[in-house]
């Protein structure tokens, strides 16, 4: 950040650190790896269940494209502030996310997650178990096109997390769209396809089509999370 000398009323000069300045506010970004893990470890520190769900993917030869821990702990942070009880995931992995869903929400709140992969879903299984979750958090198995309709008479929904196969974002906004309450959170990961936003794509066009509706039918953003992640309050 840029430095400049400013006049005092006694003749002296002091240094003045910039609030900002044009590269951050263009998009660039500050954030190293060093800045990541002390930020990580000063507001989202593991306890053993989940670091336990959060190293489930290597240790059991999953493909490791969970969260981070600084993503993670954003929406349980979102699910306080919304203050959610019902919430719908599509992607569940080792259900390190669902585990940090279901942390931010009342002790009555539920999680519905879909897994496309049976061996994906026991391990979520067994790690939300373990994080004493296991009758708040149910683990629902099949493509989620097909499973997202069985959810529909538990709507409307608080919260939608969408962290999926990239192609089917557009089919799985729209099933938000029509099952979220009014006012209701819509957020979405990996919203720069691994910096394929731009592409042509399959999921590069799909990606951008996601973008589009949800900008058309929500008061959204887009946080510059290293792969992006789309936030949206439905209208």
């Amino acid at each position: 950040m840029a430095r400049r000398s400013v006049a005092t009323l006694d003749g002296g000069t002091w240094q003045a650190t910039a609030m900002a300045d044009r590269d951050s506010r263009s998009g660039k970004s500050y954030l190293t790896e060093e800045i990541s893990s002390y930020a990580s470890q000063v507001h989202a520190s593991h306890d053993a269940a989940a670091e336990q769900a959060f190293a489930a993917p290597t240790s059991h030869g999953m493909p490791a494209i969970m969260l981070g821990p600084l993503e993670a702990k954003f929406l349980t942070v979102c699910m306080h502030m919304i203050g959610a009880e019902k919430v719908v995931e599509v992607g569940t992995l080792a259900g390190y996310s669902a585990i940090m869903l279901a942390r931010g929400m009342a002790p009555s709140g539920k999680v519905w997650t879909v897994a496309f992969d049976p061996t994906h879903a026991e391990i979520a299984r067994s790690n939300i178990a373990a994080a004493g979750y296991g009758d708040r958090i149910e683990v629902l198995v099949g493509p989620a096109l097909e499973v997202l309709p069985t959810l529909e008479a538990h709507g409307p929904f608080d919260a939608v997390f969408i962290d999926a196969d990239k192609e089917n974002y557009p089919g799985y906004g729209d099933w938000s769209t029509a099952n979220l309450r009014s006012g209701g959170l819509l957020l979405a990961d990996n919203a720069f396809v691994f910096g394929g936003l731009m592409s042509d794509t399959a999921a590069g066009q799909n990606m951008r089509r996601f973008h589009e509706n949800t900008a058309a039918h929500y008061h959204s953003t887009c946080v510059p999370t290293p792969d992006g992640m789309v936030m949206a309050v439905k209208k």
